[in-house]
């Protein structure tokens, strides 16, 4: 048998892994009873991910060579702190893969790509019924019960936008 058991190997994905990464959001997607809420295509993570101006960078976790989980993430900033810092958009360890390091992995190596590139937080959201709460806990991050999360969806974005008012210039300072 080559190879240890249990060995974790956490890397950055490539383009070459925009199939990968897709299984990966949708096996998140489908755990999150949500199995057909996925609309991003590979085409999508290419231009988003690998494009010139990309906007994220993912993670791959393999256990033992097979995959096992991701994580996606994209920079941010604080205005309180003044400092750029880490938003986890994604996370998702495999089912035969969780209890075996994967998820801590996948964390810590998160960790260390922020504190190497001088990012001074990290934020994420969790939904309220999942047991990765604790998970989280057990690593020191903790619930910030005050925040509420508030968003909109493309349509919401365009309605929203077509009250905006071009600003008046003068032709003729």
């Amino acid at each position: 048998m080559s190879g240890a058991l249990n060995e974790i190997r956490i890397r950055f994905a490539t383009i070459d892994d925009v199939g990968l990464l897709l299984r990966c959001i949708r096996d998140l997607a489908a755990y999150e009873g949500a199995p057909n809420a996925v609309v991003a295509t590979e085409e999508d993570l290419r231009r988003y991910g690998f494009g010139p101006e990309w906007q994220f960078e993912a993670l791959l976790a393999f256990l033992d060579g097979k995959p096992a989980g991701f994580a996606l993430f994209h920079p941010r900033f604080s205005t309180w702190l003044g400092r750029p810092g880490v938003y986890l958009e994604d996370i998702f360890v495999t089912q035969t893969a969780r209890g075996k390091g994967v998820g801590r992995r996948l964390m810590t190596r998160l960790a260390a790509i922020a504190v190497e590139r001088g990012w001074e937080r990290i934020d994420f959201q969790v939904l309220d019924w999942n047991p990765a709460r604790g998970f989280y806990r057990r690593l020191g991050l903790e619930h910030l019960g005050d925040w509420l999360r508030y968003g909109g969806d493309a349509a919401a974005l365009r309605r929203l936008a077509a009250e905006d008012l071009p600003d008046r210039v003068d032709p003729n300072p």
